[in-house]
């Protein structure tokens, strides 16, 4: 065993009486992942400092929390302090297209806080909270994995601080009060001409897609066409993790757009005279969250949007207390870059008015090979011509968040099953073809350790080669169309884009409400460039076919539904819930 002393982690730079108050970090010194302990094992046997010690080691006064038993809390947003923010060194993490086991990107994540804070410097972690529906579905829990976790690794993967709940009951309360609506004003001459607004709810569960209520007579309201999305989907969870304070919080939902009435005008949330009322309900869910890595290092855990169906990063809120507070902020945004960063650059840096100094794409030996032609029961296996030619992926998402002005490094996040050849291969690429840093991550084994390389090569790069000022691929002058045009063409590489007929009428009243000055928020499968979630690598020749839009007013961001894609997953034949049990009062199987 390798002890750390308690002055490797963050605490580094803090006060002696500080260091003293925290124990040393024990951590096995591994070279692969055979004979490691599960996740869950893992996360049962580490040492957990009181929430209000990881508050106080960057300066956050304890009795400014609002504690969730003794390792989370609430953080009052008013503690962000925008100067403060702007002298912060923010790190967005990517990656390259995934697999349906994903490349990594909350392991790396947490790895580089651990390895930076290992190097001396302080930084803090913002990241998302995890949904239940991939949770008991086909992903499994959320909060980073082996000796790169973040704790208490159940509650962050369950209820953490109720914050997806109030978001479903805010979303589910608006639909029951327009309902109510409806059918109380019914006799007057009120009706809808359309309903827009869905209900949702955060489980896996094709079934509730599409759904008829009131049926059983009038007294059971107006029989009408209806639908569920996942929580994630949500308007609501867009509005949290946009607001900038409660005002901004209540002046959102008073916008949303639940329906066209039957004499053609918008109807709203403010119309229906409830804002304050689900204001309320989200009172405590806008505070962010603050937690601990396996090594002490504070994480703001807060907001959940899936990338794949919404704009996939956790609230403006988390990562600017994150900068308010650390040196350096890490943050990611989900998915494969196309999706998730691009969304991070054009809603929320647009939005929040901020800009990493830095992005880091990770990539895995495995999703290269996905990409370079082999077969998906073989990417585990050596295959250096599948490897190379897998390249592409990278190359083409290097590419694109370079045009943003990024600094890109690489960082291959090592399995057991990578040889020392295929990563040299790796490295070669990068920094001899490419030239851009690259590290390969093995926090997952070896914890802040294994992610020292990537640390300092980030430290490094942001002191010597730090990113231009953002640039942005479409103006707000655009019009939706153009903006949905210039995503696909530059970021996706599509030729055409097929907007099919409901698309059309929605971007007639897009227009006709005055909206034309939002960005957009294109929902297509994670799995490719294209719609299509089986043309991996670099597809060509290939259009983008936009099903629908979605007008979210409140969040001010239209969603493009693009190819098949669901905004209510289903779940696999064999889900993740039929490994989760509770034995002997322990959860095991949220990994």
């Amino acid at each position: 065993m390798l002890v750390f002393s308690a002055e490797y982690p963050y605490i580094c730079n803090q006060s002696d009486s500080l260091r003293q108050s925290l124990h040393p970090v024990e951590l096995p010194l591994l070279t692969s992942y055979h004979n490691m302990k599960t996740d869950s094992e893992i996360a049962h046997e580490a040492h957990l400092e009181p929430i209000a010690n990881i508050a106080r080691s960057i300066h956050i006064p304890a009795n400014t929390l609002e504690p969730y038993g003794k390792y989370v809390a609430k953080v009052p947003y008013t503690l962000v302090n925008d100067r403060r923010a702007a002298q912060s060194n923010l790190i967005l993490i990517t990656s390259i297209t995934p697999t349906k086991a994903g490349n990594g990107k909350t392991t790396v994540s947490v790895g580089l806080a651990l390895g930076m804070n290992r190097i001396g410097k302080n930084a803090v972690l913002a990241l998302r909270e995890p949904s239940m529906g991939p949770c008991f579905g086909m992903k499994g829990g959320a909060a980073g994995g082996g000796y790169a976790q973040v704790l208490p690794m159940e509650k962050i993967n369950l209820h953490l601080t109720g914050d997806f709940h109030a978001i479903t009951s805010a979303n589910n309360m608006i639909a029951a009060l327009l309902d109510n609506y409806i059918y109380q004003h019914e006799d007057e001459g009120f009706a809808m001409r359309e309903i827009l607004w869905r209900r949702v709810l955060d489980v896996n569960d094709r079934s509730l897609r599409n759904i008829v209520t009131g049926l059983g007579g009038h007294a059971n309201g107006l029989v009408q066409g209806g639908g569920f999305d996942i929580t994630p989907a949500s308007e609501i969870m867009a509005i949290l993790c946009l607001a900038q304070d409660e005002a901004d919080l209540r002046r959102r939902i008073e916008n949303i757009l639940l329906g066209i009435t039957i004499s053609g005008e918008p109807f709203t949330v403010k119309d229906l005279g409830v804002a304050g009322a689900i204001t309320a309900i989200l009172s405590e869910a806008i505070h962010p969250n603050l937690v601990q890595t396996i090594e002490q290092t504070p994480v703001f855990v807060h907001g959940g949007p899936f990338a794949n169906i919404a704009h996939g990063c956790n609230s403006i809120l988390a990562t600017k207390m994150a900068m308010t507070f650390g040196d350096y902020a890490i943050t990611e945004a989900g998915f494969g870059a196309d999706l998730g960063a691009e969304k991070f650059f054009d809603i929320k840096c647009r939005r929040a008015g901020i800009a990493p100094r830095l992005t880091v794409i990770v990539a895995t030996t495995q999703a290269l090979k996905m990409h370079g032609g082999v077969d998906i029961k073989e990417i585990k296996e050596p295959n250096a011509e599948g490897l190379r030619a897998g390249f592409a992926n990278l190359d083409k998402h290097i590419r694109n968040i370079q045009s943003f002005g990024q600094t890109v490094v690489v960082c291959l996040n090592r399995f057991d099953t990578d040889t020392d050849e295929e990563l040299e291969l790796v490295r070669r690429h990068c920094e001899d073809v490419l030239h851009v840093g690259f590290a390969v991550n093995r926090a997952f084994t070896d914890g802040g350790e294994g992610a020292v390389e990537l640390a300092r090569l980030v430290v490094d790069t942001i002191a010597s080669r730090p990113s231009q000022p953002l640039r942005l691929p479409y103006a707000e002058s655009d019009s939706i169309e153009q903006k949905i045009i210039h995503v696909a063409r530059n970021i996706y590489g599509a030729d055409r884009v097929i907007f099919k007929t409901a698309a059309k009428k929605k971007l007639r009243r897009i227009k006709e409400l005055g909206f034309e000055h939002f960005p957009v928020c294109i929902a297509k499968t994670q799995y490719s460039f294209s719609d299509n979630a089986k043309a991996y690598g670099v597809p060509t020749d290939f259009d983008i076919t936009i099903q629908d839009l979605v007008i979210n007013a409140g969040a001010e961001m239209i969603v493009a539904e693009a190819g098949d894609i669901m905004r209510m997953p289903g779940l696999p034949k064999s889900p993740q819930a039929e490994r989760i049990d509770i034995v002997n009062g322990e959860i095991h199987g949220l990994s």
